[in-house]
């Protein structure tokens, strides 16, 4: 009997033993299929907790800088209507608020939720009221800017970062989300594989 328990452990060991370097191995791939970058985490608008961006490694992700009271302001509409016919196919889109340009962007969260959700029914992500241009903006946006050498100038600046987090194409805030040039974009980078 005390054999048996003992061939019983031993199976028990090296079966963990080996499932244990699978497990590890699964989480550094996960990381590294995340594009660097992806490799940041924000609070979340609504409610503060922290959203990665790597959950959407290997979707297009189109980035906006938002502001409530900017004449920009109705794009939400445009870039909700985006969202709700590309989804499926791989969008998501980011909502950064910001109060770099005017002061267009002075309230707290939940005044901006209120805003983006209840006037607007936004239901892309929304991120908390961060800085996106000068030195104090946050690293995504430092990297985006690396990227493209183009800074937003304005509220509803748009970056499109294909699948593979490794091309990023910069829209000026004059560019409605309903344009030919920005969907045309959208419908190329969808098309491409991750």
């Amino acid at each position: 009997m005390n054999l048996l328990r003992h061939k019983l452990l031993l199976l028990v060991t090296v079966l963990f033993a080996a499932l244990l370097p699978m497990t590890s191995s699964a989480q550094s791939t996960s990381r590294t299929s995340c594009p660097a970058l992806l490799q940041h985490q924000f609070p979340r608008l609504q409610d503060d907790a922290p959203q990665n961006l790597c959950r959407y490694a290997g979707k297009v992700v189109l980035v906006v800088n938002t502001a409530s009271y900017c004449g920009f302001t109705k794009q939400y509409e445009g870039l909700e209507a985006l969202y709700a016919k590309y989804e499926k196919r791989g969008l998501v889109i980011l909502g950064f608020p910001s109060n770099d340009f005017g002061q267009q962007e002075p309230g707290d969260a939940k005044q901006i939720a209120d805003l983006c959700f209840n006037t607007y029914g936004v239901k892309f992500p929304m991120l908390d009221k961060t800085v996106v241009v000068g030195p104090k903006r946050n690293a995504f946006y430092a990297q985006l800017f690396q990227a493209t050498k183009a800074a937003p100038q304005w509220n509803f600046h748009k970056y499109l970062i294909t699948r593979d987090g490794k091309t990023v194409r910069s829209f000026a805030s004059e560019v409605e989300p309903s344009s030919k040039t920005l969907v045309g974009a959208i419908e190329a980078a969808l098309q491409q594989l991750p």
